[in-house]
């Protein structure tokens, strides 16, 4: 998102755009030897300058500098402009030396040319420099050092100078406003960093700046960036015009905070509008992320179709989102097909294959892609080695994934972050080698955040360590202390090992906090609508007929064997009680529904928020095999494909 929001610097109407410059190779004879029997004017020698540089011939242009004693505005744009165009710091810093031996390095507008030119070569220090010497600071100047640092990541110094400026006389615009928003999110966003968002926001509204577009979309977009998407959709709905970018803004918000059902929702309501505001691949790539959230199949083979038809097929990001849509809606086909379609591959589209198989939990052949993409002469991200880590993990594959582990150092020169120890972590852990995965713990070189301790406690609970559950647990309570999840996981653990005066202390420690622990919710689609169960839900209108359902397949399952497993459920009570919680959870009523309302011999596919509970896998391996049905759970680790009474997980999830 950050990319198409940029704006482009405001610049007289005779700046020239950088589409100017010819990359084709000068003539055989150098214009220089053209005229050496003629020696040029004073504007001739400007003309060859600004002829040089379009040729691409930016040394012999400096030679000729070097003998004119007045070079024009123009001339020193254009120079600068063509260093910017070779990627060339050393000519510039030798243009800024002419600039400033003659004093033109005062000129706002050079100044200004300087200060993007030195962002563009990635030396900071530099356009600090042109910034802090110049006297005459106009707002170009302004924007131009405040876009500077915030491309840097150096936020706060922006925000810092901001409020400098608003001592002077220099009024605000919309690109000043633009570049600061930025600002607040180019360095780790914080609380102290959101307030001066919606400082800045009460800035744009007391200046009458509401009605710019763009202003508007970007603080949506940071809103966003800060996990509030209720104050994006608040600048959203108060927008009097609204363009692709504002709706492409707050449709990425809901599908990166979590509300895949408000971002479909968003998106019916940008494709009712009765204008040319048509959606781009911008657009698509996050309605794609929706849809994927939420396994919704047959939207996003609708999906499919527009972007067909829109000619959107050749984008690499759409191309890599329709993969990972499809992997994520149990069709690991059909995201195959896609893929092998795309002739030009990057590594992104190639993360995303694995990462589908890997939630399959086919870590061998997510492997074997892997591989695959590295002998294409495709060089693996961090993102690679997570996508493949992953596998290994959901798979079981302790010693391959051990082997790839070390070849990131050895074979590829990148480090491990914190993601892949927890990888490894997650790996080692659920094989029961926990001595491991805490030895992994202790020898990091970087102290272990909550992505390490989590995976760690999660093992726990996978093998019921209640030593080492504690210890990781003391360790996340202090990192992440309003997590309920970190909480209820030891919990949960406390009460596998029948340590209820524990259980009770941890829930009491969580009321004390007031914080709650996430509701089980689970998704299911049916003929293209969506339709979403809580667990124990009693205000849903089809709550009675499928939990009755559920409690029928549940007394004639039991005749075959079935046992529920209320030892899921962290309260003493007695066991029919606990039995009517268990068969409340979210993923049997969307199975229900998926029964009721859909045709025999049609796959039934369910998303839930969470892990899936022993007893619901338990379940529905049954009701798979005795209602002769394909039932597709992807929960919050990996699918499971449940068919005639087995799952693909094998029991190992």
């Amino acid at each position: 998102m950050w990319a198409f929001l940029a704006p482009q610097i405001i610049k007289p109407p005779s700046s020239p755009t950088r589409h100017l410059f010819s990359t084709s190779p000068s003539s055989p004879k150098s214009p220089l030897c053209s005229l050496s029997s003629n020696p040029p004017t004073l504007s001739n020698k400007n003309q060859l300058i600004q002829s040089l540089c379009k040729q691409g011939n930016l040394k012999q242009a400096l030679q000729v500098l070097s003998q004119e004693p007045n070079p024009t505005q123009r001339t020193y744009e254009i120079l600068i402009l063509s260093c910017i165009d070779r990627y060339s710091l050393s000519d510039g810093l030798r243009v800024h030396r002419h600039l400033s031996d003659d004093g033109s390095d005062q000129d706002p507008f050079l100044a200004t040319k300087l200060i993007n030119m030195y962002s563009e070569l990635d030396s900071i220090d530099d356009a600090r420099k042109v910034f802090d010497k110049i006297r005459q600071r106009t707002i170009y100047v302004w924007n131009a050092i405040f876009r500077a640092l915030t491309l840097a990541g150096e936020g706060l110094e922006v925000l810092g100078l901001y409020r400098q400026m608003n001592w002077t006389e220099i009024q605000s615009d919309r690109f000043t406003y633009t570049f600061v928003l930025k600002a607040c999110v180019a360095s780790e966003a914080s609380p102290e960093f959101l307030m001066k968002v919606k400082e800045i926001h009460a800035h744009i509204l007391r200046n009458g700046f509401e009605s710019q577009v763009h202003i508007m979309t970007t603080l949506v977009d940071v809103y966003a960036r800060f996990w509030c998407a209720d104050y994006a959709a608040y600048v959203f709905d108060k927008m009097p015009v609204r363009n692709v970018v504002s709706w492409s803004a707050m449709i990425a918000c809901y599908a990166n905070n979590g509300m895949p059902f408000e971002a479909l929702e968003l998106f019916r309501e940008m494709m009712l509008e009765n204008n040319d505001c048509f959606p781009n691949s911008v657009t698509m790539v996050s309605v794609l992320q929706a849809c994927a959230a939420l396994a919704a199949l047959e939207q996003g083979k609708v999906l499919h179709g527009f972007i067909l038809r829109r000619s959107l097929d050749s984008i690499l990001p759409v191309i890599s989102a329709l993969v990972t849509m499809y992997g994520r809606c149990g069709k690991l086909e059909l995201g195959q097909r896609v893929f092998d379609q795309t002739k030009e591959k990057d590594v992104v589209l190639w993360n995303s294959l694995i990462s589908s198989y890997g939630i399959h939990g086919f870590g061998h052949k997510a492997i074997q892609i892997f591989k695959e993409m590295i002998d294409n002469g495709v060089s693996p991200s961090h993102v690679s080695f997570g996508s493949v880590l992953g596998a290994c993990s959901h798979a079981g594959l302790v010693e391959e994934g051990k082997m790839l582990f070390e070849s990131m150092v050895k074979e590829h020169g990148m480090y491990p972050t914190a993601h892949h120890y927890a990888c490894m972590v997650d790996l080692l852990g659920r094989a029961n080698r926990l001595e491991e995965a805490t030895k992994i713990v202790e020898e990091m070189r970087t102290e272990p955040g909550p992505l390490v301790w989590g995976a760690l406690l999660g093992s726990c609970r996978i093998h019921c360590n209640v030593e080492l559950a504690e210890r990781a647990s003391r360790r996340l309570f202090e990192l992440e202390p309003t997590n309920a999840g970190n909480y209820v996981l030891l919990a949960d653990i406390y009460a596998q090992a029948d340590m209820w005066r524990e259980v009770k202390r941890v829930k009491n420690f969580l009321k004390a906090r007031g914080l709650q622990k996430v509701p089980g919710r689970s998704w299911i689609e049916i003929e293209r609508k969506l339709h979403s169960f809580m667990s124990v839900d009693e205000f849903n209108p089809h709550y009675e007929q499928l939990h009755a359902l559920v409690i029928k397949l549940s007394t004639e399952m039991k005749e075959k064997g079935y046992v529920p497993q209320t030892d899921v459920v962290l309260y003493r009570l007695d066991n029919e009680e606990k039995e009517r919680i268990v068969l409340g959870h979210s993923e049997k009523l969307a199975v229900a529904f998926g029964l009721i309302n859909s045709n025999h011999g049609e796959p039934i596919r369910v998303t839930k928020n969470l892990r899936l509970c022993e007893d619901c896998h338990t379940f529905v391996k049954l009701i798979s095999k005795f209602a002769e049905r394909e039932i597709l759970i992807r929960d919050v680790n990996r699918y499971h494909h449940f068919q005639n009474g087995a799952c693909s997980c094998g029991d190992y999830w």
